[in-house]
C-alpha cells in the first residue's frame, strides 16, 4: 500500500524537477522477472530509475536508512520502503551472499530487480569492472537483463553533497540480454565472468563512459 501511494505521488514531482530524458523504455518487459543492470554515478540513481519505469523496481539500500530513531528515522524508513527498497547490512561479512538471496527471492516473485554491477558509485565518472553477482542472478533465475545507462545523476547529488539539486538527467535502456542455454557446459566461473563482461559492455555502449579496467572500491564513510 505504501509503495502504491509513494509511486503515485513521487514520480510526477521528481520528473518535473529533473526532466529526465528517457530512451528505450519499451525494452523493459511489462511483466515477469527481469534484472535492470545500471552504471552507478550517484545515490539518487536508485530513485531515478524507479520513477521512470512504470512497474516496481526493487533495489537494495544500506540498513542504516531503515534503522534510524525518532522522527527523522521514521521519515527515512517510510521514504525508502515507499520506494520499494529493501535493507541490506553492507558491513556484514555475509552481506553479499544475503543480497543475492534477497534478489533471487524478488525475481522468483516475478518482479524487477535493480543492480549496479560496479558495486558502488563511480567517483570519477569512469565505468568500473563489473562484479559477477549480476551474472549469478541472471544464470540462476534464467531471466533477461536490461542494461541501463544513466547520465547527469551525479549533478543531482554530487559526491559530498548533502541535499539533491536540480539537474537534467538521461536514462537509456538497452536491448534485453538473454543468457539461458548459452553457457550450458561452460565452467561456472568462466560463464559468470563472460556474462558480466557482456552486460558491462552493453552498459558502456549506452553511457560512453571511459572503462576503468579495474574494480571500484567503496569510499570510507
Amino acid at each position: 500500500m505504501l509503495y502504491e501511494v509513494m509511486h503515485t505521488v513521487t514520480p510526477p514531482i521528481a520528473k518535473a524537477m529533473w526532466r529526465p530524458r528517457v530512451i528505450g523504455l519499451d525494452r523493459v518487459p511489462d511483466t515477469g522477472p527481469v534484472i535492470l543492470a545500471s552504471n552507478h554515478l550517484s545515490f539518487v540513481d536508485s530513485v531515478v530509475i524507479p520513477i521512470v519505469v512504470p512497474r516496481k523496481v526493487v533495489f537494495l539500500a544500506k540498513s542504516d536508512y531503515f534503522d534510524g530513531s525518532g522522527f527523522k528515522g521514521a521519515v527515512s524508513r517510510i521514504w525508502f520502503e515507499g520506494l520499494g527498497m529493501l535493507p541490506i547490512d553492507r558491513d556484514d561479512t555475509k552481506a553479499a551472499l544475503a543480497s543475492l538471496d534477497t534478489a533471487l527471492e524478488v525475481l522468483g516473485r516475478g518482479e524487477a530487480f535493480g543492480i549496479y554491477p560496479e558495486g558502488t558509485r563511480s567517483r570519477d565518472g569512469r565505468l568500473y569492472r563489473g562484479r559477477t553477482g549480476v551474472a549469478h542472478l541472471a544464470l540462476t533465475a534464467g531471466c533477461p537483463v536490461v542494461p541501463v545507462g544513466l547520465s547527469g545523476t551525479q549533478d543531482i547529488q554530487p559526491v559530498g553533497a548533502r541535499l539533491p539539486r536540480l539537474a537534467r538527467v538521461s536514462v537509456q535502456f538497452g536491448e534485453p540480454l538473454h543468457f539461458t542455454g548459452r553457457y550450458d557446459g561452460v565452467p561456472l566461473g568462466r560463464a559468470r565472468r563472460e556474462v558480466t563482461d557482456e552486460i558491462m559492455a552493453a552498459i558502456g555502449a549506452l553511457t560512453g563512459q571511459e572503462p576503468a579496467g579495474v574494480y571500484n572500491q567503496r569510499a570510507p564513510e
